[in-house]
């Protein structure tokens, strides 16, 4: 009677556990499209809030140029990164989009993207994620204050790279009132941005067309149907 019992018990827990396996499996076969949607949906936001959609022709998404590796540390990306490019019609590449984090926030680090045109000047800059004080340090966000946009136009050359610093060292950026420490560390890693893609400059607005986006793309004058979709 019971080792009956045991066995009854033994079967029970095994059905239980294959349904709760079954079930985790299904919810994560159905979420996860729309989760990688959202992502997708967000990053594709982010980039646009630099780049509008009427500057380029590509996926800015797809077509990428991976950040060489002996270049991490100097972006701040401890995992590497892809620089995102927007191509005119002619394949050109106008602008790109690069990842980078600044270490020395107040609160820890600041992650950003920055885009820079082809003539070297700032094509827009957003902060991404950042732990600063609400308040205060917050204001590199775009929904708290207009501050980043500064940004937007500036070069190397005008206002001078020794002029990339807030004005309380000297420089020509504005700081938060009561806040130096984030604006400085913002400035100072959109500064090195800058230098990075003027020393490799040609390599990055000559980037072919990444194999992910020839792969998206769909060829001219197919009678193809892709797959997913049916007549």
């Amino acid at each position: 009677m019971l080792k009956r019992s045991i066995g009854k018990n033994a079967a029970i827990l095994a059905l239980f556990a294959l349904a709760t396996a079954g079930t985790l499996a299904i919810t994560q076969i159905t979420t996860k499209e729309p989760i990688e949607r959202a992502i997708r949906e967000a990053s594709a936001k982010a980039l646009l809030e630099i780049i509008p959609i009427e500057r380029h022709s590509n996926d800015m998404l797809v077509d990428t140029y991976p950040i060489p590796k002996q270049y991490w540390a100097m972006l701040g990306l401890k995992e590497g990164g892809d620089i995102n490019l927007a191509r005119e019609t002619d394949g050109t590449i106008d602008a790109v989009i690069i990842p980078t984090v600044a270490p020395d926030g107040y609160s820890g680090p600041i992650q950003m993207l920055v885009g820079v045109n082809r003539d070297g000047t700032i094509a827009g800059v957003r902060v991404t994620n950042h732990a600063e004080t609400p308040g205060l340090g917050d204001k590199v966000e775009v929904k708290k204050s207009d501050w980043i946009l500064a940004f937007s136009g500036q070069s190397l050359d005008d206002p001078g790279r020794d002029m990339w610093k807030v004005e309380k060292d000297g420089g020509a950026f504005d700081q938060f009132t009561g806040a130096t420490i984030t604006p400085r560390a913002v400035v100072n890693q959109v500064r090195t941005v800058l230098d990075f893609v003027a020393e490799h400059q040609q390599a990055i607005f000559s980037a072919p067309v990444s194999k992910r986006a020839v792969e998206v793309k769909q060829p001219e004058n197919s009678n193809e149907t892709p797959k997913g979709e049916q007549n």
